[in-house]
């Protein structure tokens, strides 16, 4: 049987002083690819922050890839980050370098030394979105889906156990979200657990996955209608 790769109980989601979604319980395993959907505003992006470590977990009990959030210290979140890969709406590409260098950045940040080996790296990553042989240009050379292709390829950098992604087809016209959602799948078949936010929902049904949604101020599972 799989194992969980996160799991959340009795926990209660603060942004600030404010308790955003209250008792969250949940476990996604090894593998699977999750949808969390909701309203704008119904704590999606909340939820997420709480994950990666930008919210800190108050209430309840709460693990994800063998960290305990509840016990998580400021210095432990850069290498909970490495476990993790997290795509967001806006790419957040840095504009004054290259896609090779965009990645070179994030390697070195995360305490690659070897020349060679992150130039192997970039060049695996940059192939399995299908960008390999765009790692020259500049951000603003590029569409907003080929973009989105590149921060998806620096998520995968780490080699993350966890890949949460906040609404990564949110600036994209419906075609482009479905190359964006190919992407995603292969990554997610060949292994990788995915946990994307999302009020797509023609993507939903076109990529039918399970589904948590977040409404009420709570998560819950819903089971997605078969025509």
């Amino acid at each position: 049987m799989a194992e969980a790769i996160l799991t959340l109980q009795d926990a209660a989601i603060y942004q600030e002083n404010n308790r955003v979604l209250n008792n969250v319980n949940l476990e996604v395993k090894r593998g699977e690819f999750l949808y969390l959907i909701g309203k704008t505003g119904a704590g999606k992006s909340s939820f997420l922050k709480t994950l990666y470590g930008d919210l800190s977990l108050l209430e309840g009990e709460g693990s994800i890839v063998e960290y305990d959030l509840k016990k998580l210290k400021e210095k432990d979140i850069p290498y909970l980050r490495r476990k993790l890969g997290v795509v967001f709406q806006d790419f957040k590409l840095l504009p004054d370098r290259n896609i090779h260098e965009n990645l070179l950045f994030v390697l070195k940040a995360t305490g690659w030394k070897e020349k060679a080996e992150m130039n192997l790296k970039i060049e695996e990553v940059l192939d399995k979105v299908g960008m390999k042989m765009q790692a020259h240009k500049m951000p603003h050379q590029i569409s907003g889906g080929e973009q989105q292709r590149v921060a998806i390829a620096r998520a995968l950098l780490n080699d993350p156990e966890l890949i949460l992604a906040d609404e990564p087809t949110g600036n994209l016209d419906p075609q482009t979200s479905v190359e964006i959602m190919n992407v995603l799948k292969n990554i997610n078949e060949n292994g990788k657990t995915i946990l994307m936010a999302t009020h797509d929902y023609a993507l939903i049904m076109k990529f039918p996955s399970k589904t948590l949604k977040v409404e009420d101020g709570t998560i819950f599972e819903v089971v997605q209608r078969t025509v």
